[in-house]
């Protein structure tokens, strides 16, 4: 005859059994380990400062056409200078230049200059031609014009230049040089006018060199 198994200890027995069994283990890895290292980031190459800041280089300003570079030698002695163009946009006519000497000596040789390009537009002349002028054995020419050169010339009037002289110009004293104009292209145009003594720029009231711009309708 069997004997029964009291339930409690049955249960017992169970719990034992299920303590004293033991849960498998997880396999090994034979890998690599899964965590990664941390790869350091290339270091930025040290910052030299500030970058310096950049210099602005001024561009020169282009000189305007027909003009003039200034002689090399200047004169003090002051005058005033009138310039009356007097033609229309389509013919030729006159400009007339007025000096007025502030000085308190006499300048020997009065000089206008102007860029010879200009003949290309406007041509300038101190006389207009004539039989008289080129006739043979005809009486000595009177002219208040000293010289009229296209330079270079043989007294230093520099290249690409007019030089008409006219004088002299007494101290205090006022000349009056009408200049006649043949144009050759109608329209405006502006030019640089130079006013010396020989090749020497003359100085206006304010203390700026004898050189004016002028605009011709």
């Amino acid at each position: 005859m069997r004997r029964r198994v009291p339930a409690a200890l049955l249960v017992s027995v169970i719990l034992i059994a299920c303590v004293v069994s033991p849960s498998p283990s997880p396999p090994s890895s034979t890998g690599p380990s899964s965590t990664a290292s941390a790869t350091p980031s290339a270091t930025p190459p040290e910052a030299s400062g500030p970058p310096s800041p950049t210099t602005a280089v001024p561009t020169p300003t282009p000189e305007p056409s027909l003009s003039l570079d200034p002689p090399a030698g200047s004169d003090p002695r002051v005058v005033a200078v009138l310039v009356e163009p007097d033609l229309p946009p389509d013919g030729g006519g006159t400009i007339v230049v007025t000096v007025t000497s502030a000085a308190d000596t006499r300048i020997d040789e009065l000089v206008l200059r102007w860029p010879t390009e200009l003949n290309d537009t406007l041509f300038l002349a101190p006389f207009a031609p004539s039989d008289e002028r080129i006739r043979d054995l005809g009486p000595p020419l009177e002219q208040p014009w000293t010289k009229w050169v296209i330079g270079p010339g043989e007294r230093g009037e520099p290249a690409d230049t007019i030089s008409l002289g006219w004088g002299p110009l007494l101290a205090g004293a006022t000349l009056t040089i009408p200049i006649l104009v043949t144009r050759l292209v109608p329209g405006p145009v502006a030019f640089d006018l130079q006013v010396l003594a020989g090749n020497d720029l003359l100085t206006l009231d304010g203390g700026e060199p004898a050189e004016l711009r002028i605009e011709i309708p």
